[in-house]
């Protein structure tokens, strides 16, 4: 069934932060509903629409930011009361607005997450789970990483508290009590929970996720332990989830899954006759999606997909045709609702331009006055930088609640910027004098009138560390920047995974010495991305990690004055062996270093790089013919006297020059890895390596080892 929506726009408040959107529950079955809304200006508006037009119904004090937003009341009772997480505290109000509940949570840390079951109430800081009821502490939880969300299976339904903790490491934590029931692994790192059908199903045990990378699934959190119903993997390479919500939007009976992203992307799910899921209508705004419900709020008859915005943006997708078609000669008289409408919206921008007006006056005269002191303008900034698996790079996506003027990226380690198509900034570069000060890029993006957010992609080296620093320039006067930065880690393209493959040759390196738990943690921390910065509770940690780039894996195990990496890249072996001794050096602590190398790893490795580099070879020689096919087609008049392949090649020629432009250096990259696998096997024999590069090297194990791969001149590749 085809599904038509159409955007409108209802009001605008603060900048706000993921799930601090709901609609109450209507009076009616199809009477419209009012919107609870919560921003970083710490204030709670809750509105309703008539006759077109935003009414308030109550709006509260500012204050401090909030966090979340959660509806409740007593179980089997409309849930109507509005609770709000601000700081530690946790307040309450009724529907008119008035605040019955202020409960100091006593956290260290502000909330971040919150839920609200009957008298249960559930807040989570970065690692802390705590569990009140009737604002009197019952449970308690330390999480082995950040927690991003938390969730309570329908306690009317299943007959019982079931706690659910969406963990940066990729796992849905159960609950029982305060204990660790049983972990649920997730393909990505779970940034939002909710319930199927907002009550768990027919049996109340269905939750759905969304993750960091954009991955949607479907899992049944039973007794005896997780069940996964579906996963549905981001192939379009979307935004990651920010809010889910389920809403019969199409009419048929059945409720229909509402996504909303990241990147600005809105989506309604459905399940076709043979239950699978199908994408029944997508939209693209321009900013971040922090929250989604479906319900009814425009007109009456109409339901729609509400959704907030990172900007505070609260808009409609409704079912009410917004458009009239007309054709030659017809005439179509405006109603007086929309002639209302038009006058409000003319007397309201002429309000904003008078304020305008005195605005820039007052400006004018304060600077111009000796005794005027000027305040620097403060403005919101929402980044993120994480490791993309599917083309190994880094994505950073800037957000500003205002209009960005220009963003300049530095670096002082060699980084490759790569194009993104969403990204219309005019991007252009400076030389960089890297020996003398450390600097290996300078690039200035100018972005183009009313751009909010910047989406970005770099590629890092592994062993080469540093910092990338972002200034980002906002459209506001007096001019201001602020400066955001991000650590690019020795072993930067390595991910976190469930489990690695213990048949693969591996080699080992083994620490001892007077360092405590939480020094190695934090020499971990400093290597390898997505480890948690809190120590792990416990005497020792194993941590699991793939190469996004290359598929080679790692294994790191320690505990006090002691620890265990393996990997089937000796490279890897060699960047924590060369980074950790560094780090302990600082520290005056003395490390006994040992390793193991297995020869075969070596040509383990070497047969992951081949296809990679046998694909990047053929594609450059694709892409040198393309200019000589092209000319000799235009002599020709057409080109049917060449081979299928050279025909084949000019056919695709737009899709691989494409492709060339998005991997610079791939190839330099393939055989920078390659020289550093010859490098590293002997330096941890002892051998010199620039005596063996110098071709001095004629041992028969050498020619051995990399015999795997043989690279032809003429530019393939050949087992």
């Amino acid at each position: 069934m085809e599904l038509n929506l159409n955007h409108v726009d209802y009001l605008q408040v603060g900048v706000t932060s993921q799930k601090t959107m709901k609609l109450l529950p209507s009076v009616g079955r199809k009477a419209t509903q009012k919107v609870a809304v919560a921003d970083h200006d710490g204030v709670v508006t809750c509105f309703g629409m008539k006759k077109g037009e935003a009414v308030p119904v109550f709006k509260s004090l500012p204050g401090q930011k909030i966090s979340r937003l959660e509806l409740g009341g007593a179980l089997g009772t409309p849930q109507e009361k509005i609770f709000v997480s601000s700081g530690s505290e946790v307040r309450g109000y009724t529907k008119k607005g008035k605040q019955f509940l202020t409960f100091e949570a006593n956290l260290t840390e502000s909330i971040n997450a919150m839920h609200v079951s009957g008298a249960d109430l559930f807040v989570c800081a970065s690692y802390i789970y705590n569990h009140y009821c009737d604002c009197k502490d019952q449970d308690y939880y330390l999480s082995g990483d950040k927690i991003n969300d938390v969730l309570c299976l329908p306690v009317e339904t299943v007959g019982r508290i079931v706690p659910i903790l969406a963990c940066q490491d990729r796992v849905l934590r159960v609950l029982q009590g305060s204990d660790l029931q049983y972990d649920v692994e997730v393909p990505g790192p779970p940034t939002v929970l909710e319930l199927l059908n907002r009550d768990g199903g027919k049996g109340g045990e269905a939750v759905l996720y969304g993750t960091a990378d954009g991955k949607l699934g479907l899992v049944q959190i039973t007794k005896s332990g997780p069940v996964t119903s579906w996963e549905l993997d981001n192939e379009k390479k979307k935004g990651g989830v920010l809010c889910i919500d389920t809403f019969d939007i199409v009419g048929d009976g059945v409720k229909d899954i509402l996504v909303g992203r990241d990147d600005g992307t809105v989506e309604v799910y459905g399940l076709d006759s043979s239950n699978d899921l199908t994408l029944r209508f997508e939209n693209v705004l321009s900013e971040s999606v922090t929250s989604i419900q479906g319900g009814c709020v425009g007109k009456e008859m109409y339901d729609e997909v509400l959704t907030t915005t990172y900007t505070g943006w609260v808009s409609g997708l409704t079912t009410e045709p917004q458009q009239m078609v007309a054709g030659p000669g017809d005439e179509i008289k405006m109603s007086r609702e929309t002639q209302g409408k038009v006058a409000a919206l003319r007397a309201e921008l002429e309000q904003l331009q008078a304020k305008v007006l005195q605005g820039r006056e007052k400006y004018q005269q304060s600077s111009q006055s000796s005794t005027a002191v000027s305040a620097v303008p403060v403005f919101s900034i929402n980044d993120k930088f994480t490791l993309c698996q599917d083309d190994a790079s880094y994505s950073l996506t800037l957000e500003v609640q205002t209009a960005i003027d220009n963003l300049l990226l530095q670096s002082d380690v060699p980084i490759d910027l790569l194009d993104v198509d969403k990204n219309s900034a005019v991007v252009s570069f400076s030389e960089c004098d890297s020996e003398s000060n450390g600097n290996f890029l300078l690039a200035t993006y100018r972005c183009q009138a009313n751009t909010t957010r910047l989406e970005l992609k770099v590629r890092s080296i592994e062993g080469q560390y540093g910092t990338l620093q972002a200034y980002v320039t906002p459209r506001l006067q007096p001019k201001t920047c602020q400066v955001r930065q991000y650590q690019i880690k020795p072993l930067s393209l390595h991910q976190r995974t469930h489990a690695i493959n213990q048949e693969r040759p591996m080699n080992t390196l083994r620490l001892t010495g007077q360092f405590s738990f939480a020094e190695i943690h934090s020499w971990v921390v400093f290597c390898l991305p997505e480890v948690p910065e809190k120590t792990p509770a416990g005497d020792s940690i194993t941590f699991y990690f793939q190469n996004t780039f290359l598929g080679t894996q790692l294994e790191a195990t320690y505990c006090k004055g002691e620890a265990n990496f393996k990997s089937d890249n000796i490279s890897t072996i060699s960047i924590l062996k060369d980074v950790l001794s560094k780090e302990a050096t600082k520290r005056k602590i003395n490390l006994n270093i040992s390793y193991e190398v297995n020869e075969d790893s070596v040509s383990h490795t070497l047969q992951m790089i081949h296809p990679k580099l046998e694909y990047q070879l053929i594609l450059a020689k694709k892409v040198q013919l393309i200019d000589a096919l092209k000319e000799l087609q235009v002599h020709e008049g057409n080109a049917d006297f060449l081979i299928p392949e050279y025909r084949s090649i000019l056919d695709e020629s737009a899709q691989l020059l494409e492709e060339y432009k998005k991997q610079p250096a791939h190839l330099e990259r393939l055989y920078g890895m390659i020289t550093d696998l010859f490098i590293d096997k002997f330096k941890f024999k002892g051998q010199n390596d620039f005596f063996f590069l110098s071709g001095q090297n004629s041992s028969p194990n050498f020619q051995n080892s990399f015999e795997p791969m043989k690279v032809t001149l003429n530019g393939s590749a050949e087992p």
